[in-house]
Parts: structure tokens; sequence; C-alpha cells
């Protein structure tokens, strides 16, 4: 896994939108399409608003989320609210391309296999995202694959719902099979309370939800904060 430190999350943000951007038009070039799945948390959302003033091929790409929390339309818990506000506000994405998760749904496990199926219809059966984001918590977890749910160990199905809340709410989230077969994942951790799971990652520590996704086409954007 390779780790690129940077002096702060602002910088961070910014060349984490220079490499999807280079990714989008390498990927078009290639196969006339991008697909790009994106996680929560402060940093993405400047990461977004960044990549909305990159040259991107906005009408080949196809944007999905890699967890959602279980809320209503609107809510600022939700992720899906901070992707609209930091990209789709900005950027000429077609809200045709913007696939959110179905986490209104009266039945959340038929959801979720609604939104793998949808995954299947624009990037192959089984799925292959050409970039996933990742971001990590400092309990280890990353997209809602958290520490100590059932969900980390669901291998037979692409999403799936947590079992219990999480920080107040129910989640809907990638599963490793899903993961494991990105062309690339970007990593970004900032702040100093990333440090320990980061070193943890960086070693390839299983022990925590991070440390089981597959590391071989995977890097690491860090600021000097988080930084092991």
């Amino acid at each position: 896994m390779q780790l690129e430190v940077l002096p702060d999350a602002e910088s961070v943000a910014r060349e984490a939108a220079r490499q999807v951007a280079a990714e989008a038009r390498a990927a078009v070039d290639a196969r006339g399409l991008f697909t790009l799945a994106v996680s929560g948390g402060s940093t993405p959302w400047q990461m977004l608003a960044a990549l909305a003033d990159e040259e991107v091929p906005w009408q080949a790409l196809h944007l999905f989320q890699v967890d959602e929390r279980v809320a209503p339309a609107g809510d600022p818990e939700r992720n899906l609210t901070h992707l609209r506000e930091s990209l789709l506000a900005k950027a000429p994405l077609p809200e045709s391309q913007l696939h959110a998760m179905p986490v209104n749904a009266a039945n959340l496990e038929t959801a979720a296999a609604d939104y793998a199926a949808t995954l299947e219809k624009v990037a192959g059966a089984p799925p292959v995202l050409d970039l996933v984001h990742l971001g990590l918590g400092p309990d280890g977890h990353t997209a809602s694959l958290v520490p100590g749910d059932p969900v980390c160990e669901v291998l037979d199905r692409d999403v799936a719902v947590t079992a219990a809340p999480y920080q107040g709410h129910r989640r809907m989230t990638f599963t490793y099979p899903l993961l494991a077969r990105a062309r690339s994942i970007l990593w970004l951790a900032t702040g100093a309370s990333k440090v320990p799971m980061l070193g943890r990652l960086l070693r390839g520590d299983e022990s925590i939800p991070g440390g089981r996704v597959r590391s071989e086409r995977a890097r690491v954007l860090a600021d000097r904060a988080a930084a092991p």
C-alpha cells in the first residue's frame, strides 16, 4: 500500500481530486466509462468540491455511495445530503448518474439487493468499480464495516445492512467482496485521531475492519497530523 503525506487536510482533498480526475480520464479513454464510489467524512466533501473544478468527463461518470445512514432524505447526517451540496450543485454530473443508496425503503435487505443490482447494470456482473474512496475511523472501521457487527462477515453479497445502529443509525454499506474487486482504492486520512489506526492499516492488521480490505491496489493520502 502506497502512502503519500501532505501538509494538511486541504492539500489532501486537492490532491485526491486531482488523482480522481486523472483516473476518470484514463478509464473513459480505456473503457468509455468511469465508476466512482465515495464514502462520507469532512475531507471527502472538500475533495468533491475540488473535483468540480477539475477536467472530468462528467457525461461518462457514474457515482455510487460506499455507505449511507438510515435517515430521512435531506437529513444532515446523510452522506447524500453533503454529496449533493459539495458536488452536484457545482458540477455537470447528470442526476441519473448519481446512484443513491435506497435507505428509506421499507425493507432494507431488499433495498440492499436492489442497489447491488444497480451496480451490476452499470459496472458488470459481478460489478468492478474503477475507484473506491474509503475513510478510516478512529475505531478502525471503514465504509460502514464496523467492529463487532455481523455485516463484516457478509461475503455472499456486495451490499448489506448493519445489524445494529452505529453512532445512532443503522447503515447500508459495501461489503468486502465488492471492495476487493475495485480496480483502485483511495484512502483519505486526516487528523491526529487517525494516527493509531492508520499505522495498523498500513501494517495490514486484519483485527480492524479497515485492515481486511485488500491492499495491493490501494494508496493512502494522509496529512501530517494523521501520519504514524
